[in-house]
C-alpha cells in the first residue's frame, strides 16, 4: 500500500473490487454545481462537532481485530449501530512503537470502541468473519504478507472463549480448507500514523468539507467521521448508504453543506 495521495481512485477500486463509480460521479456533480452557482456557495464553519459524538463518560468497550489492510478494516466496522469510533493501528508483534514502513512482526489492525448496550462482542465477531477470507494464509486478496494475517485479539477469558467458539463454528462451514485465524491476548495496540486514519474518507474532499474540515486529531475521534469513512468505502448497509445519500443531497440543495449527524 502507498501513503495517502499516491494511490489513484481507479487503482484502489480495482484492488478491492468495489464499483464506486456512481458515487464518485455524484460527488463530482455536486462539487460542480456548488462551484458554478454562487447562490449555492459553501459556507463552512471553523469547527463542527457532531451531536452524536459520545462523551468520555459513555460505557464503551474496545475490540481489536486484524483482517487485512487496515484502510479497509477500519471502514468495515464504522457504520455498525453501536460502534462509536474506529482506529487503524498495529498489534500482535514484539516491536515497540511500530511504524508503517517498519512494523516488524505486527499485523495491521483496527481498534473498535463500541457501546456494548447496543452491539455485542458476538455481533462484532460475526462481522469480522463475514468481512474477510479467514482461510487465506498471511494475506487478503492481492495483499500478501504476515502484516495482513487474520487475528482476533482478546481481552480476558470471556472474549477468548467467544472467539474460540466462533472460530470452531466458522471451520464447520467447510472442511476443505483450514481457518488460519489466530486468537491471542491483546498486549498493546499502537495507533497508526495520522495519514492512515479514516483513509477512505480522506479520498473524498467533498465529504471532509461537509463536516467542516476537522483538524486531524478531531477527525480521528469523531463518531460522524467514523461512519462517513464506511460510507465513502460503500461498506454501510444499503439502507444506511441511501439515508446518507439523501442527507447529503438535502444539504447541498439548501446551500448549507454542514453535516452534523447521520
Amino acid at each position: 500500500m502507498a501513503p495517502v495521495g499516491s494511490t489513484s481512485t481507479i487503482e484502489m477500486d480495482r484492488r478491492w473490487g468495489r464499483n464506486v463509480g456512481h458515487r464518485h460521479i455524484l460527488l463530482l456533480i455536486l462539487l460542480g454545481i456548488l462551484s458554478a452557482d454562487p447562490s449555492l456557495s459553501i459556507r463552512l464553519p471553523d469547527r463542527i462537532v457532531s451531536s452524536k459524538d459520545y462523551s468520555s463518560n459513555q460505557p464503551l468497550k474496545t475490540a481489536v481485530f486484524a483482517l487485512g489492510s487496515f484502510w479497509r478494516s477500519e471502514a468495515v466496522f464504522g457504520c455498525l449501530n453501536g460502534v462509536v469510533r474506529t482506529t487503524a493501528g498495529y498489534a500482535g508483534g514484539s516491536k515497540s512503537n511500530p511504524e508503517y514502513r517498519s512494523l516488524a512482526d505486527h499485523a495491521e489492525s483496527v481498534q473498535i470502541e463500541y457501546d456494548y448496550r447496543v452491539i455485542s462482542y458476538h455481533q462484532l465477531l460475526e462481522v469480522f468473519w463475514s468481512s474477510h477470507d479467514s482461510r487465506q494464509v498471511f494475506g487478503q486478496g492481492p495483499d500478501v504478507g504476515s502484516q495482513y494475517r487474520s487475528i482476533i485479539f482478546t481481552n480476558g477469558t470471556d472474549e477468548s472463549r467467544s472467539a474460540a467458539i466462533s472460530k470452531e463454528r466458522e471451520q464447520t462451514k467447510s472442511k476443505s480448507s483450514i481457518v488460519t485465524t489466530q486468537i491471542q491476548p491483546l498486549e498493546t495496540f499502537y495507533p497508526a500514523e495520522p495519514e492512515h486514519q479514516k483513509f477512505e474518507l480522506k479520498r473524498h474532499p467533498f465529504l471532509l468539507q461537509l463536516i467542516g474540515n476537522l483538524p486531524e486529531e478531531e477527525l480521528e475521534m469523531s463518531s460522524l467521521a467514523t461512519k462517513l469513512n464506511s460510507y465513502a468505502a460503500e461498506l454501510c448497509p444499503p439502507r444506511i448508504q441511501k439515508h446518507i445519500d439523501a442527507k447529503i443531497n438535502d444539504i447541498v440543495r439548501k446551500g448549507w453543506p454542514v453535516l452534523r449527524e447521520i
